[in-house]
């Protein structure tokens, strides 16, 4: 990423954030104690608040969303089941095939509309059938909000349907919520009021959120005791993590409310794209913090224009087709037009 640029605007993902000095404070002033024990009380703490924010009975502190939702993978699992999920889904193709590799777990891959949300329909077709030549479908799976489809919300009525879906089949519904707080700003919704209709539910507090590290995944007293166990067994039992405790729940109490900051940068930056010529959207909708675009020239293919403008000093991935760009709390508002700018330069080249 060498750039001689004097401001690097840094678009790549929400990931890139770092603890703010509220958080380091609380980092170096932490009551810490052996969270295996149990007698960590600011992952506790956190732990409760989680819960308590989410609706649900329990939480558990892991270390990474990719963790979290293995780890519901594997509790609610048996080697040779079936999830289903949307085919771009976070689990599918970006968590390294955990969950077939260490639950012997199938995905059923399903389509979602064009707006990103996921389709009841859809997701009762896949149901596997009660016949011994099928695997036992036990688990849909949602991802709100929905990275693929270019950060769009999922709907509390989707969720109600989905739980209709999951009902009639004796199913349990998964959330990994990475950006589930994104989705609940953008909705002007509680958070608890996007999960009320799903059984589990994973979300990251080191993307928008801007702790350094950790992630919840939260459920019934019963899931969460097997949750443990299994966390322990895939290498994920910490000691003194309060210290990653105390900026997590930090971020759970002041840096919600700001996500609607980073969602204003993107809609401001989807209309810089717009004006450009030569650029195109290519999702149905910017929602939250994440906007995908296009070249519609043939000499723009998205992995040389991705690298063209990290060149320019405005960092971002490729993503397939696409470029990607994701607004965040390390971005100041003021930074957007001067990115629009360097866009603009490299298009026209």
């Amino acid at each position: 990423m060498a750039c001689e640029h004097p401001i690097i605007i840094d678009l790549r993902s929400d990931t890139v954030t770092r603890p703010t000095e509220a958080m380091r404070q609380a980092m170096a002033e932490a009551e810490v104690g052996d969270d295996v024990a149990g007698d960590d009380p600011t992952v506790n703490a956190l732990e409760s608040a989680s819960a308590e924010r989410l609706g649900k009975e329990a939480g558990l502190f892991v270390p990474s969303g990719t963790m979290g939702n293995l780890i519901a993978a594997l509790v609610h699992c048996r080697p040779g089941n079936a999830i289903i999920m949307d085919q771009h889904a976070h689990t599918r193709v970006h968590e390294v095939g955990g969950v077939a590799a260490l639950g012997g777990i199938i995905i059923d891959p399903v389509i979602a509309a064009p707006d990103g949300q996921p389709m009841p329909e859809a997701f009762e077709a896949a149901v596997h059938p009660a016949d011994i030549h099928h695997p036992i479908t036990r688990a849909l799976w949602v991802e709100n909000t929905n990275n693929r489809a270019g950060g769009t919300v999922v709907t509390p009525e989707t969720m109600a349907a989905i739980r209709e879906v999951a009902d009639r089949h004796g199913l349990v519904v998964h959330v990994d919520g990475a950006r589930l707080f994104n989705s609940a700003v953008a909705q002007g919704v509680d958070a608890a009021d996007l999960v009320r209709d799903a059984d589990t539910v994973m979300f990251c507090f080191s993307k928008g959120l801007c702790a350094p590290v950790g992630s919840m995944l939260v459920g019934s007293e019963a899931f969460i005791a097997r949750a443990r166990r299994t966390r322990k067994m895939l290498g994920g039992g910490m000691r003194q993590v309060g210290v990653l405790a105390a900026p997590a729940l930090l971020a759970l109490e002041t840096m919600v409310d700001r996500l609607a900051e980073d969602h204003a940068k993107a809609a401001a930056l989807t209309r810089g794209i717009e004006s450009i010529d030569g650029l195109e959207l290519a999702m149905h909708a910017v929602q939250t913090n994440m906007v995908y675009f296009r070249s519609t020239s043939p000499q723009w293919p998205s992995t040389k224009l991705a690298a063209a403008l990290c060149d320019a000093g405005v960092l971002c991935f490729d993503v397939q087709a696409d470029v990607r760009l994701v607004c965040h709390h390390d971005v100041p508002s003021e930074h957007i037009p001067l990115a629009i700018e360097r866009i603009a330069e490299v298009v026209a080249g």
